[in-house]
């Protein structure tokens, strides 16, 4: 037998001193007994104080052995006894209950006993709790891709029960080792006798989460969950823009045999409620196969992919993305010489210019987003952002010092996006208008007399060019072309932005990067527009979201929207090594323990010490003097009678 709450010498200095304390109460009661006289007018006050005895022996045995026993058991009801040992010592236990995607998955059979397999591994994580002894503690782990505790070490089994039942499958593929590396870091930190790692799920994990059997805790036991349900589910849905034609679309849509047999599946893509294509495939058991579809539109809208027909886990036969709106900067040219700008602006299908005479000149309207003026200034200056090459010196927006001749560019602003990848320095400048730039004004390029190519940042964006570009040496060189791409990308960055829009599976994602991609340039938000974190590593970024949602990778010109969406799923079945425990253990297995005693033992002690209060304490005292007063009165009347 053990004690938990005290050590033996503990219980037996506490016993011994309250015995102590109340055999000494006994022996040392004062023997004074109270009087009744009729009168006190012959009563004469003693001239001493009345003697005192001390009992020598107890009188009431029954009372004290009543008391004594009724204070040991209080004390063993604090102390909590048990018996059995250090094998009926509580254990602490780490129930790993798996809730990945997976679980969400209907039981297989016509009518099974549990609708999901969360149902079903819920109630084994019941019944091994219930089989547990009462005072063994169990710690409920939520395993996924990771592992979350439900709560720390606690024998409560409502609590535990409760912490079960609040479990629910989710978004993301098991991972089971790490899952077994969190149990046995908590066992070993727990400080209590440590019991079992139960693992209460299917099993399914990765192809690349595969376990060693060094990754398997010795103290494992398995409470398996049949899932024999066949399914097939999407994998990926990826878009990109054509790179010959901006309005179409190009969709790769992959889909995945999870089952044991083979199967075909119907692929079927809608656009605004609209149907736009549909394709068969086979696929073998384990086997994954794409599809490819192309779309046409410059519309904003969502696109659904689902996959026919219906199977064990429905929640991977849909996917939906949104698909942004192809959106295309007008441009208005007021010029004299339209053919020296047009190869400039039709380089790229998502700028659409409309060329006009300067006598033409009125303000633009909502839908124009850039205006060109070459060699004159309008009455009305534009709202909207404009570029000015070689304004006149009246009405330039930026102040012209001086004009210069023969002038040969000796710097580019390479560090602002309006000069990024210039370097032409040979050339030389017939004629060129000298600027005075403010400090918040951009220079972008400059000769020995001062800036020739500025821009003014602002509400609207303002570049000011002091030379027409192809009346001088530049237009055979690159940098004529690249100078209007960087004022275009400057004004308007979303027309040379490369969209790419993929939907896949919460958990980690990885995403290949362009070659010479400055790490620092890109930004990963989520759909609350919160950084991410991630890291780039051998030309690929990674990152991880564990909830379902939308989150975008910018990097450069290339922005890419990932809609996860879909279940990550494993795709192994992962099966126990010989040897490990397997179902509820039964009585037999778990020992059974000690049982929760102290309540009775309070009660029997509480009992106890009442029961002496009635029987020798003042009540019982008057009912003793009432019963000899009735026997009395009793022996009167009879002799009356007499």
């Amino acid at each position: 037998m053990g004690l938990f709450n005290l050590t033996f010498p503990q219980f037996f200095a506490l016993f011994a001193t309250i015995s102590a304390g109340v055999v000494a109460l006994y022996l040392l009661d004062r023997s004074r007994r109270k009087q009744v006289v009729p009168s006190l007018r012959f009563w004469q006050p003693a001239v001493r104080p009345a003697p005192v005895t001390r009992r020598r022996h107890i009188q009431q045995p029954l009372s004290l052995l009543l008391q004594l026993l009724s204070i040991l058991l209080l004390l063993l009801a604090i102390a909590q006894p048990r018996f059995g040992g250090a094998a009926a010592a509580p254990r602490d236990h780490v129930l790993l209950l798996e809730t990945s995607a997976w679980m969400a998955a209907r039981s297989s059979g016509a009518r099974p006993a549990f609708p999901t397999l969360m149902d079903e591994a819920r109630a084994r994580a019941f019944a091994y709790v219930r089989a547990l002894p009462s005072l063994d503690r169990v710690m409920i782990v939520r395993a996924d891709a990771l592992s979350t505790p439900a709560g720390g070490f606690e024998s409560d089994r409502n609590k535990l029960r409760d912490a079960i039942a609040r479990s629910h499958a989710g978004s993301t593929a098991l991972n089971l080792e790490q899952a077994f590396e969190f149990a046995r870091h908590t066992l070993a930190m727990g400080g209590g006798r440590a019991g079992e790692v139960v693992f209460a799920g299917s099993g399914r994990i990765s192809e690349r989460d595969q376990l060693t059997p060094d990754a398997v805790p010795p103290n494992l036991r398995v409470l398996p969950v049949a899932d024999a349900a066949e399914n097939v589910g999407l994998r990926k849905l990826g878009l990109r823009r054509s790179a010959t034609d901006s309005g179409l679309w190009e969709i790769f849509v992959s889909a995945r045999n999870y089952g044991a047999r083979p199967r075909t599946a119907t692929i079927t893509l809608g656009f605004g409620g609209a149907p736009a294509g549909m394709r068969r495939l086979e696929l073998a058991p384990g086997a994954e196969r794409e599809a490819s579809f192309e779309y046409r539109t410059q519309a904003n809208g969502l696109l659904e992919a689902r996959l026919l027909p219906d199977d064990a886990f429905p929640d991977d036969n849909r996917a939906v993305l949104e698909l942004p709106e192809q959106r295309a900067l007008n441009v208005v040219v007021y010029s004299n010489e339209p053919e020296l700008l047009r190869p400039l602006l039709s380089a790229t299908p998502r700028v659409k210019a409309t060329f006009r005479k300067p006598a033409e000149y009125e303000p633009p309207g909502p839908d124009v987003g850039l205006v060109i003026l070459d060699r004159f200034r309008p009455k009305t200056l534009p709202s909207v952002d404009s570029v000015w090459i070689d304004p006149p010196s009246p009405g330039s927006p930026l102040v012209i010092a001086k004009i210069v001749t023969g002038a040969q560019i000796t710097r580019w602003n390479t560090t602002h996006p309006l000069g990024a990848g210039l370097r032409t320095r040979d050339a030389r400048i017939e004629s060129a208008s000298v600027f005075q730039t403010s400090q918040d004004d951009i220079r972008i390029a400059e000769t020995d007399g001062g800036a020739i190519i500025a821009a003014r940042p602002g509400k609207t964006k303002t570049v000011v060019i002091g030379f027409h570009p192809m009346h001088s040496p530049l237009r055979f060189e690159l940098a004529a072309p690249l100078l209007f791409a960087n004022i275009l990308h400057w004004v308007s960055p979303g027309i040379f932005r490369r969209w790419e829009v993929n939907g896949g599976s919460v958990g980690a994602v990885n995403v290949a990067l362009d070659a010479g991609q400055n790490p620092e340039d890109i930004r990963v938000l989520q759909e609350d527009g919160s950084p991410l974190p991630f890291t780039v590593r051998n030309k690929s970024l990674s990152f991880f979201s564990g909830a379902p949602g939308t989150v975008r990778v910018l990097a450069g010109n290339r922005e890419s929207v990932y809609s996860l969406t879909i279940p990550e799923l494993g795709q192994a079945k992962w099966e126990p090594p010989t040897g490990v425990r397997s179902g509820v253990p039964t009585a037999a297995q778990v020992g059974s323990g000690s049982r929760e005693l102290w309540y009775a033992l309070a009660i029997l002690g509480g009992c106890g010490l009442l029961a002496e209060w009635l029987i020798y304490g003042r009540l019982g005292a008057r009912l003793i003097r009432r019963r000899k007063g009735a026997e009395m009165l009793a022996r009167f009347k009879l002799r009356t009678a007499s």
